[in-house]
């Protein structure tokens, strides 16, 4: 039977991250290798809460990626956030060393762009897709992920002129956690994350001039 949002509790709290996110699970590594084969610098590793993580990654916004990401270990698998960004499932640069010996499933939404479901295994993407037309995938194995597709909602053959496909991001973190084996019930908020910022940051003066928190609460409409 297939799943409906009301099935779907979707690992609580991405969606408190905004317009451009991702979020991504990496068998066997730790939170700090994870990081580094990501690249950060290596000198800003600290804890943090995911209001910090989402905070201080606003506060460091760039163009093109997040400006701060963070990393949590949970059961077998590391969960990395990238608040702002959506590197881990579109850059080769990115992903192909972080799933180097291992494998990643990637949930990223971008609202200007396009939504991206990703499984990418040893530095491959094995099945690739925007989560909106999941008949149109790519990879190496893209027919690998059917049954679990179809199970949650993503219909593998969906005709593009027919009905769209309803709560597509739910839908794609229910993919993940049946590829990942974790419990959708897995609260974000609630993980304590080693924190980083991406290699190629902002210069110093660029951090001086940063926004304060009650900044970042209005433009997210908070304040």
């Amino acid at each position: 039977m297939t799943a409906t949002p009301g099935d779907l509790p979707c690992f609580p709290g991405y969606e408190t991250l905004g317009e451009i996110y991702c979020v991504s699970f990496v068998r066997d590594l730790s939170p700090e290798e994870a990081l580094r084969r990501f690249g950060v610098e290596e000198e800003t590793m600290e804890e943090v809460t995911f209001e910090e993580l989402d905070y201080l990654s606003a506060e460091s916004m760039r163009d093109d990626a997040a400006g701060y990401i963070g990393a949590a270990r949970v059961g077998d698998w590391t969960v990395v956030i990238e608040p702002g960004g959506w590197m881990m499932a579109v850059a080769t640069e990115i992903y192909n060393p972080v799933s180097r010996g291992t494998e990643v499933v990637a949930v990223c939404g971008h609202e200007y762009a396009q939504d991206t479901f990703a499984y990418i295994v040893d530095g491959a993407p094995v099945v690739w897709f925007d989560p909106m037309y999941p008949e149109e995938r790519s990879g190496s194995d893209p027919d690998r992920l059917v049954t679990k597709m179809r199970a949650v909602g993503l219909d593998p053959d969906h005709d593009i002129d027919g009905p769209g496909i309803e709560h597509p991001m739910e839908r794609s973190f229910a993919l993940a956690s049946d590829i990942t084996g974790l419990p959708l019930a897995t609260d974000l908020r609630e993980l304590r994350y080693l924190g980083a910022e991406p290699l190629g940051g902002p210069s110093p003066e660029q951090k001086g001039s940063s926004r304060s928190l009650a900044d970042v609460l209005r433009a997210q409409g908070l304040l």
